[in-house]
């Protein structure tokens, strides 16, 4: 499967050089990787939703024409069909697309969408995905793909991995690739992309990140472990809009693989704060329900919207002041992927399709076409946490301890509206207009005061150093 095709914008000399750039940048991450001639690079996504799709077709389209030195293969589960509406749809996008429509002909893989179209044949996730096709994203064709449905498979040698699942399936999936990876003596590399967190409340009240799950699950050093994040919708990013992100982790591979994922309109700078952005990935997913509910419910009104903005900002920053003494500032690419996810993400459809009565609780958070919304589950998790006595905080104007929750008025609505479900979601307004609330700047200063930070959140003792 070779690289992207020439067309506009892709003159023949740019071409020819961005192959040798490309070849460049996978000769300097294999050699240190110590990968021996004749020994191709293997590069496994696990987990094929629109994100995780995407990412490894970005790679496959920059690396998958040096066959020799690279393998970009993606896992996703079998047995999911495709229902007959979808396939119509497909069929349609198909059609409207010349470049998709000769070469699925060429692939003699054109007939099996007019049968699916016709009602006389089903597809699978894991067939379309290999024409490349995401169920999730399925108006943004894809690169064709190396798809494998075994685990074992996918994952038994590969060099890098790249954790394409939603938080609430990552411990289980990595749990098994774990079992697969006990003979293995050198470790692999780990790319997390999940936006989610878990509460473990026993011994002590802590929040448990993806990367932190995968380490536990597998064994994998976290020096070996890294989330990439960034103001990121799919697919935009794969039709080349102008994009970037932040790889983060410790110091050993970040700066290499910052080097390796960057592209001319997908940019990847590299950061130490594993913590603040990967946790700052869960929150985004919370406030963005919030976002799209008040979107609804005022009809899109740009002052209650910049309201919203301004104290669902205040409680994430107060939140990871919790997590870390020094955190990162919500600031450049963390406070673009608050944005980008309040304004388009998935979390905010959800939100705005909550509050117009065009979804409801009862069908859950697995959404068709949509996959998995995390911010229902990060509600939970970080209400749970917050909301310990044993990591009371001072409150300001009541002058007596208070569960830190007490000190986020728009994730306690959240939660009554999608986990307790005793309150309708025009409650999220309340929230935002209450007369007796104070600036959310004053919440901003009271985070950046030391005397917040609770380190036993991550499991650590106080005076612990920063990976």
């Amino acid at each position: 499967m070779g690289g992207a095709a020439e067309g506009p914008g892709h003159p023949a000399n740019g071409h020819v050089n961005g192959a040798a750039v490309a070849e460049e940048k996978l000769d300097e991450l294999r050699r240190q990787l110590g990968k021996a001639d004749g020994d191709p690079l293997r590069i496994a996504g696990v987990g094929a939703g629109a994100w995780g799709s995407v990412f490894c077709a970005l790679l496959q389209d920059a690396y998958g024409h040096l066959r020799d030195k690279a393998q970009v293969r993606i896992w996703r589960r079998p047995g999911r069909a495709v229902d007959r509406a979808t396939a119509g749809h497909l069929f349609d996008v198909i059609n409207a697309r010349e470049d998709v429509l000769r070469r699925l002909i060429r692939r003699c893989a054109y007939l099996k969408y007019v049968e699916a179209r016709l009602g006389d044949r089903t597809l699978y996730a894991d067939e379309i995905l290999r024409d490349g096709f995401c169920l999730n994203m399925v108006d943004t064709p894809l690169c064709p793909l190396k798809v494998v449905t075994n685990l074992q498979e996918a994952v038994w040698d590969a060099d890098i991995v790249v954790n394409g699942l939603p938080s609430t399936d990552t411990r289980e999936v990595f749990g098994e690739i774990g079992r697969y990876w006990k003979e293995r003596i050198n470790p692999p590399i780990i790319i997390s992309l999940a936006k989610g967190i878990e509460a473990s409340l026993d011994p002590l009240p802590r929040i448990i990140t993806p990367t932190q799950m995968i380490s536990n699950a597998t064994g994998v050093p976290l020096e070996n472990i890294l989330y990439l994040g960034g103001p990121n919708i799919a697919s935009e990013i794969y039709n080349k809009e102008y994009a970037n992100a932040r790889i983060c982790g410790a110091d050993k591979w970040r700066k290499p693989l910052a080097k390796f994922l960057r592209q001319p309109h997908f940019i990847v700078w590299d950061n130490s704060d594993l913590i603040t952005h990967e946790v700052m990935g869960g929150l985004k997913n919370v406030y963005a329900i919030g976002a799209g509910m008040v979107a609804a419910l005022t009809n899109e009104s740009a002052t209650s919207k910049s309201v919203y903005f301004a104290l669902c900002t205040s409680e994430m920053i107060y939140i990871t002041h919790l997590l870390e003494e020094e955190p990162e500032k919500l600031a450049g690419p963390l406070l673009a992927d608050t944005y980008v996810t309040l304004l388009k993400g998935r979390n905010a459809w959800y939100g705005h399709k909550l509050a117009k009565g065009e979804l409801t609780l009862e069908m859950g958070d697995s959404i068709k076409g949509k996959g998995t919304i995390q911010g229902v589950s990060a509600v939970d998790a970080f209400y749970e946490l917050l909301s310990q006595d044993s990591l009371s905080v001072m409150h300001p104007e009541a002058n007596r301890s208070v569960a830190p929750v007490e000190m986020c008025p728009i994730l306690k609505a959240l939660h009554r509206i999608l986990i307790k479900r005793d309150r309708p979601a025009d409650s999220i307004l309340q929230a935002i207009r209450d007369e007796t609330m104070y600036d959310p700047r004053e919440r901003i200063e009271m985070a950046q005061g030391h005397s917040l930070y609770r380190p036993s959140l991550l499991g650590q003792p106080k005076g612990d150093v920063k990976a």
